[in-house]
């Protein structure tokens, strides 16, 4: 290759032209050191001399200046084989495709002069083909003949198509403006669209076409509602042109606008109502291709089972009828299925059989791809050493398109999540054989036009730079990267460079070594979390076989706080700016996990202070850094407090881990008091003397991570409990309804449960007297055991107009919906259910809930994220408060607890919070429950009033 860049240079440079001695004599002093094996990192000064002497840096320091001092097509020609010397890269995160699932445009057939006719042909395959920007040209012609022509109808399908491929090239405002001129071409002044009769069989689909698209647009522009609307009339249209494809395309799509406005009982309901439609039908394409969108739909909802029974009817049709590309297309998304299932050896098979079967050399690479990056993740190097050439022989045959540009990045992103010394093993000419990949897959990008790919490639390679340690060149191609992007809708590729900005910036320390700058990481990534907010809703339903919330999201909102809560050299503290801006970003951290953990940006809050609420309450921001646990005091009307003690993460976590299990009854008390006395000291006790100065009566913890499911009120200060002292609430920081107390005379109990065994859980004996206890105190419905289903509680929560609901029976909190749950009598109810139905109960009843008890269950043993269930379910809940355990507890205490809770919940000005207090109190000074196992379990989650 070397010598190759040689004989490119001599071409590339003119004989008479005056740097030619320098450029040789730079490129022999590399030749010198090089060394075939090296990954070339060593030799970036002098491969930098070389291209500073053809093309400077500008006064920005890009390393790609848009101003050369040579013609394009020299620089092209250099960049070809010298790019690949000198480009070592590390993408950070895999490039994917729109995570809407909607369907492709649907590309109306019309009669066209030839001409033109030739140039919308050549258009489709263009965006087929993921070359967006020739399809635009295309497009663009298209349109403008006829409109010469005088030809409105087609005119509009032309303006329909372009508006798909501004879309896809982030020029939102582009589409906009082009989808608006179609539909105004096609509609007319006076056109009803509720009338379909009143137009041509052949305007009806292109206007169904054109509403598509808008749909589209709207719902990547956030805008579902208007999406749905869309999405319907273009059903409609369908419907009545008798268009069965274009129809079943459009309603599929408005399940994504379902899902975005949070109505998942009634995406749900579409989605069958779908399935239901197909399976009347005879065996088709038209069936198979609908079912292939149905399970892809599914499995982005995260219902991975009847996915899977979709995805297998599609693929047992297309097989039959022969249908090629299709069945590799759903064997790669059978894979995909199976992966999220953990089974490893049925994804890798349905990869390997969609490699098989693909009929496009794009599709095949696709699936070996996928069959790749599963192989590294599971450390199966001696099958990726198989893999792995075949994927290296592909590549170059690829035709131009993002997908192919993607390819590249992709296999080189696999690659470099292993080690050096694996990765050396598995590719000995690793170095230059990702430096070529990369540098081809930049260079096409360009050649396509494509700023979205070209800024993926080169921000990654500002991060071999970052790794590297040189942070002039991370920094300027990093810049450059962000600049592709500027002025174009790209948030989940801006977030990105914004967050690699900031660790440039700090010189890979966070918080910033001496050296770094600060103010510009913090500016950095203030950005990086703008722009999460700007992709909230895309996020969450991204698969996450493509994306990982802990991985790529939560570590830049952590970051930030660890800058925030440093202060700088020329400071002796932090700036009360600083400590709300970290008090602003840990809660909206709280927010993203639980948007993440319902797989929906469905949580419509806005941030409370809290702390305004309370004049008796303090708020405490407890937060697990990498190199401390961190604490911010905030009381009404003071200054924010902020203290910390020096500790790694795994510090914490274990000292976290040993507090649980030392409130096992088997556990020795003096040990259980040390580990509990430890973590007062971390946690609350330098907050003491601002606590006792204000008259403090309430502790409202917004817990970060493994603290959600931490019992705080089992803490001791080496003389008494916390709970002794302040009555204590959990909350997310986050406003639901407007906080108030519940006053004795709103009270009216729903109480259902189980007290006997059930699916393989034990009977709750105990149950029995505590509801009949309770409603000795309050007004109460009960309806037990086989009463307790989940058809019977969605009857009763939509008829009894009751205050609190009541809940007795097994269930269990975790990081994970699938995993999160109450028991029935005839199933698991979970987490996503039982909020739909106490969502529905509020419409129904047209009244808020105001207590939510959960009693007898518990947080997942081993799931350090299990108080997220917990968090997610009170706040979509609708409730005000949540009263729920973390674990376990023996019934027959919980009943006493519950009972004594109404007991004192019904006396004048007592607040939950304080209510739920004085029953741990009187457990625990009762003989035998002294032990924090019987009263530490239960927390009030939400409003403490």
């Amino acid at each position: 290759m070397l010598e190759r860049l040689r004989c490119f240079l001599k071409q590339a440079i003119p004989t008479g032209d005056l740097r030619r001695l320098d450029v040789f004599r730079a490129l022999n002093r590399f030749l010198a050191v090089a060394d075939p094996r090296d990954d070339f990192t060593s030799l970036n000064p002098a491969i930098s001399q070389v291209f500073r002497l053809i093309h400077p840096l500008n006064q920005q320091r890009r390393f790609f200046p848009r101003k050369v001092l040579m013609s394009w097509p020299i620089y092209r020609r250099l960049c070809w084989v010298g790019l690949g010397i000198w480009l070592a890269m590390v993408p950070t995160m895999l490039p994917t495709q729109a995570t809407t699932v909607s369907v492709q445009p649907q590309f109306v057939d019309v009669l066209n002069s030839e001409e033109t006719t030739s140039s919308l042909e050549q258009g489709r395959r263009y965006y087929q083909a993921g070359r967006f920007s020739a399809a635009v040209t295309l497009w663009q012609q298209a349109a403008h003949t006829y409109q010469t022509e005088g030809n409105s109808s087609s005119q509009a399908l032309s303006l329909s198509y372009l508006a798909s491929a501004y879309k896809e090239l982030g020029q939102w405002d582009s589409a906009e403006t082009a989808i608006t001129q179609s539909l105004t071409l096609l509609q007319g002044a006076d056109f009803d669209i509720d009338n379909a009769a009143q137009l041509s069989s052949n305007t009806a689909l292109i206007l169904a076409q054109a509403l598509n698209a808008q749909g589209s647009l709207q719902l990547t522009k956030g805008n579902p509602a208007e999406a749905l609307r869309s999405w319907q009339r273009s059903a409609a249209l369908y419907d009545e042109i008798g268009d069965a494809q274009g129809r079943l395309g459009s309603q599929i799509n408005q399940v994504q606008a379902l899902q975005r406005l949070g109505l998942y009982r009634q995406a749900r309901t579409r989605l069958e109502e779908i399935n239901q439609q197909l399976q009347s039908q005879p065996n088709s394409v038209l069936k198979s291709k609908a079912l292939q969108s149905l399970g892809v739909t599914l499995q982005h909802m995260g219902v991975f089972e009847d996915s899977l029974d979709a995805l297998q009817q599609s693929l047992t049709i297309s097989q039959q009828l022969g249908m090629g590309g299709d069945t590799s297309a759903v064997l790669l998304n059978l894979g995909h299925a199976w992966r999220r299932l953990s089974n490893i050896p049925k994804a890798l098979d349905f990869y390997q059989q969609s490699a098989a079967t693909a009929t496009t050399a794009i599709a095949k690479v696709n699936a070996q791809l996928s069959q790749l990056n599963l192989l590294i993740e599971t450390e199966q190097i001696p099958a990726v050493q198989g893999l792995l050439p075949q994927i290296q022989m592909q590549l170059p045959r690829l035709s131009a398109s993002r997908g192919a540009v993607y390819a590249g990045v992709n296999v080189v992103q696999s690659l470099l999540t292993l080690t050096p010394e694996v990765r050396q093993d598995v590719l000995p000419n690793h170095g230059s054989a990702m430096v070529q990949i990369l540098s081809e897959a930049i260079l096409q990008a360009r050649q396509l036009g494509d700023v979205r790919a070209e800024s993926y490639a080169v921000g990654q390679l500002g991060q071999v730079y970052e790794q590297a340690g040189q942070w002039d060149h991370a920094q300027a191609l990093t810049a450059q990267a962000l600049a592709l992007v500027h002025g174009i809708s790209a948030p989940e590729i801006t977030y990105q460079w914004q967050w690699q900005l900031g660790r440039i910036l700090c010189q890979g320390e966070i918080p910033c070594a001496l050296t770094g700058d600060g103010e510009g990481a913090i500016a950095a990534y203030t950005e990086a979390i703008t722009q999460l907010g700007v992709l909230r809703t895309d996020l969450v339903a991204t698969s996450q076989i493509q994306f990982s919330f802990r991985e790529r999201v939560e570590p830049v909102y952590r970051e930030l706080v660890t800058l925030l809560l440093t202060p700088s050299p020329n400071q002796a503290e932090i700036s009360q700016a600083n400590l709300k801006q970290a008090r602003n970003v840990i809660e909206a951290l709280q927010l993203a996990e639980l948007d993440n953990f319902f797989q929906s940006a469905c949580l419509d809050v806005q941030a409370q202070q809290i702390d305004q609420i309370d004049r008796a309450a303090a708020v405490l921001y407890p937060i697990i850094l990498s190199d401390r646990l961190a604490v911010i005091l905030s009381i009404k009307d003071q200054p924010l407090h902020y203290y910390a003690t020096a500790l790694s993460n795994t510090e914490i976590q274990n000292s976290l881990s040993q507090m649980r299990q030392s409130l096992s009854l088997a556990f020795p008390s003096q040990l259980r008091l040390q580990v509990s006395q430890k973590l007062y000291d971390w946690m609350i006790r330098p907050a003491d003397r601002y606590l006792a100065a204000q008259d403090i009566q309430t502790l409202v913890l917004v817990p970060d991570g493994s603290l959600r499911s931490f019992p705080i009120s089992a803490l001791h200060d080496g003389e008494q409990y916390l709970i002794e002292k302040y009555s204590i609430a959990i909350n997310s920081g986050l406003k639901l309804l407007e906080p108030q107390s519940l006053e004795p005379e709103q009270f009216n109990l729903l109480i259902g449960g189980l007290t006997e065994p059930r699916q393989g859980f034990a009977a709750l004996p105990a149950a029995s007297f505590e509801m009949e206890q309770i409603r000795a105190k309050v007004p109460a419905q009960l309806f037990l055991n086989q009463d307790f289903t989940q058809a019977n509680l969605q009857t009763q929560l939509n008829h009894a107009k009751s205050s609190i609901v009541h809940l007795i029976t097994h269930g269990q909190f975790s990081s994970t919906q699938d995993d999160t749950f109450i028991l029935a009598w005839d199933r698991k109810i979970k987490a996503d259910d039982l909020s739909n139905m106490l969502q529905t109960r509020q419409l129904k009843v047209n009244s808020p809930l105001d207590l939510l008890v959960l009693s007898a269950c518990q947080t997942a043993s081993g799931d350090n994220q299990a108080g997220l269930g917990l968090a997610g379910l009170a706040l979509r809940s609708g409730a005000r408060s949540t009263l729920a355990s973390l674990w376990s507890v023996d019934d027959q205490s919980t009943a006493q607890l519950m009972v004594k809770f109404y007991d004192m919940l019904n006396q004048p000005e007592t607040t939950k919070a304080e209510a739920l207090r004085q029953a741990q109190i009187a457990l625990l000074g009762q003989d035998g429950y002294q032990h924090p196992f019987f009263w530490a379990a239960f927390v009030m989650v939400g409003n403490w009033l």
